[in-house]
């Protein structure tokens, strides 16, 4: 298959690039600068030469949009919302003008879309959305305003004969160097992998090979559109979460940080405390009705995969 990856520079670009480049896939990266040989530039903003690309493709993957790992100030939370819609508008421009338009759209999305909650689970057919929650800090209802517009620019665009889907995207673990699992892999290796804030938020994450997997699968199914949830089916309290990466990291202390101690650490890494005390309790209903097997459906048994891979690549590196 041919597959157009717009903002696939980033972690989840990487991952899903390398993956489908070894299987014999032709990928083609849409960056604003930078990336591997080969890239096509692209602003994310208005159409241009790169839209060449989508046609005749197979599929197309849009990853595109700012970083929420950053302090939710106006110019910050602006940046998030235009850069997200007006690429999803734009790649549905793109779509709606070639003449052999891909068949399948898989856009990204974010599972920060539902709602704070630790009493049951969100899935993607009766999951409550976000936004209006009583003990919510009400900055948060802006990263939901942001994924309901994300959305909706994906479902707005005028592409019938290209089919649909929202990936509502929990945290992706991988052991590449400088993602999410590689700065909990540091925290917890200098002895502050604790819970955060008591740790009974919940936490939802997807394996990278199960990314993966879930990508391949969607493209390969036609009967599923609309939005999806990428994320295992096993989502935990942040304190056994933690506690399963410190056993499989081998680290026996864990200090705990209580809700002020986060909140001045978000403040000094310039980050939100959002991504902290949120509880995200997020399972993939859809997936598993269509019949996905997921490989690392439990995190403990993640965690020993992704801590192995983490050490055998430091040691390659000599670092």
């Amino acid at each position: 298959m041919k597959i157009v990856i717009p903002g696939g520079t980033g972690q989840v670009g990487s991952i899903l690039c390398r993956a489908l480049r070894a299987e014999g896939h032709e990928v083609v990266l849409l960056a604003r600068s930078g990336g591997p040989p080969g890239t096509v530039t692209w602003d994310g903003r208005t159409l241009g030469p790169w839209a060449e690309q989508l046609e005749g493709a197979d599929a197309v993957i849009n990853l595109a949009g700012r970083s929420v790992n950053c302090r939710y100030t106006p110019e910050h939370l602006r940046e998030m919302l235009e850069s997200r819609v007006r690429s999803a508008e734009v790649v549905g421009q793109a779509i709606a003008r070639a003449v052999r338009p891909p068949r399948t759209w898989l856009q990204m999305s974010t599972a920060t879309i539902y709602a704070h909650r630790f009493d049951a689970a969100n899935d993607d057919v009766e999951g409550r959305i976000g936004g209006g929650e009583p003990d919510a800090p009400a900055l948060w209802k802006k990263s939901v305003d942001i994924a309901l517009a994300w959305e909706r620019a994906l479902r707005e665009a005028p592409t019938p004969r290209t089919r649909k889907v929202a990936l509502r995207t929990a945290v992706v673990l991988s052991p590449d160097r400088r993602g999410v699992f590689d700065v909990l892999m540091g925290l917890t290796r200098r002895g502050l992998g604790g819970p955060v804030a008591g740790g009974a938020q919940y936490m939802s994450w997807i394996h990278d090979r199960d990314l993966v997997r879930a990508v391949k699968f969607l493209l390969e199914h036609d009967a599923l559109s609309g939005a999806v949830n990428l994320a295992s089916p096993g989502p935990l309290p942040e304190a056994a979460f933690m506690a399963a990466l410190r056993e499989a990291a081998g680290i026996r202390i864990g200090l705990p940080a209580t809700r002020w101690m986060a909140e001045v650490g978000a403040f000094l890494l310039r980050t939100e405390t959002e991504l902290l005390f949120k509880s995200r309790r997020v399972v993939p209903r859809r997936l598993l009705d269509a019949g996905f097997d997921f490989e690392f459906p439990r995190w403990p048994e993640a965690a020993r995969d992704l801590a192995s891979r983490w050490r055998a690549q430091r040691a390659a590196s000599g670092s």
